[in-house]
């Protein structure tokens, strides 16, 4: 997620900005697709940061030098870490507060890093950017931070997610779910993404109706997926159940337009991008009705208790058996989706730059 929103946001302020020359800070050989014009200067600086030990070294030690060489006007880091000792002026993009309200969702050593250094970042940040306005209150009541130094720049939709045809379509069903309906699930198979509640809310909506719908769930297991085995294991639909694991950048639009529904009832959201990338594809969505998820969702979502299993088994059971409910959700999620854009999101950070710059 964090790598997508770097992309789609710096690669247009690059193409608009032919006047501004940027430096882009690598910890490693770099693509060269990702040094998006000839304003560019890619800069690898050591050492690889993949541990929490690195990620210190990489921004208290790494990162400031190369701001004293290079000279920017301004520093923007995309994924909520910064440099506590650089002088710079600094906007830092925070995507959420999680880890600081779910500790013990991470591996131990991020874990203790998140919760040391985050209120640390955002209060030394100069300007905050965030995905949600939930997410900007979240800060500001959770770290005291003035509600003046966060702005919201909404998330864009990536311009392979569109509708495809009833023909291709049934391909997709055949290839994944052996021809039959299904819903879906994008993102890590993670307890905060509250997979195992899907699951037996699923094997009671199967239960309760017998229909013959799968639910297929795309996405790398993560870390205490112990939980998410277990109710898979005990469902009495596991038949139906079918984890895809990693699915490519071509397939997974596909799968998104081919579903009956998307089922998105994460616990903890910042944004929740499968929301509007269904909504681009004319899927209709069930979501949490819990965090970011009602502000992105608008109305064009069925919203539920993402606690309560047998809200979730019924709200599966309404966009099986009422297609005609289904089809104004997507209308809805036509209209919803059009708040949405990378170009408006990319115009906003440039402007905070421009505003926090020497």
């Amino acid at each position: 997620g964090f790598g997508w929103y770097t992309h789609e946001i710096v690669r247009r302020m690059v193409a608009r900005h032919r006047e501004d020359e940027f430096f882009f800070f690598f910890d490693r050989p770099f693509d060269p697709r990702f040094v998006y014009g000839p304003n560019v200067e890619p800069v690898v600086l050591f050492p690889p940061a993949r541990h929490p030990l690195l990620w210190m070294w990489w921004f208290e030690y790494a990162v400031p030098r190369a701001l004293d060489r290079y000279q920017p006007d301004v520093f923007f880091s995309p994924d909520s870490f910064l440099s506590l000792v650089a002088k710079t002026p600094t906007v830092m993009t925070t995507h959420d507060i999680v880890p600081l309200h779910h500790p013990e969702q991470l591996p131990f050593a991020t874990r203790h890093y998140y919760t040391h250094y985050l209120p640390k970042f955002l209060r030394r940040a100069d300007h905050i950017l965030t995905v949600s306005d939930y997410v900007r209150h979240d800060i500001a009541q959770t770290c005291q931070i003035d509600l003046s130094k966060i702005s919201v720049a909404y998330n864009g939709c990536r311009d392979n997610f569109v509708p495809i045809a009833a023909a291709e379509k049934q391909q997709i069903r055949t290839k994944f779910a052996g021809g039959q309906p299904y819903f879906f699930y994008t993102g890590a198979i993670h307890p905060r993404k509250n997979i195992p509640r899907l699951i037996r809310a699923f094997d009671r909506f199967k239960t309760q109706t017998g229909a013959p719908v799968k639910l297929l769930l795309a996405g790398r297991f993560a870390w205490q997926t112990g939980d998410v085995t277990a109710a898979y294991e005990q469902a009495q639909s596991r038949a139906d159940i079918h984890f895809l694991g990693y699915v490519s950048e071509e397939i997974l639009p596909k799968l998104m337009a081919s579903a009956l529904a998307l089922t998105y009832l994460s616990l903890s959201e910042g944004f929740g991008l499968p929301l509007l990338e269904a909504m681009h594809t004319n899927t209709p969505v069930l979501a949490a009705n819990a965090t970011a998820l009602p502000e992105i969702a608008g109305d064009a979502a069925l919203l539920v208790d993402p606690f309560d299993e047998s809200a979730i088994a019924d709200g599966l059971g309404r966009l099986y058996n009422d297609p005609v409910f289904a089809q104004q959700l997507i209308a809805q999620g036509r209209l919803q989706s059009l708040q949405f854009s990378w170009d408006a999101a990319a115009q906003k950070v440039y402007e905070v730059l421009q505003k926090t710059a020497r």
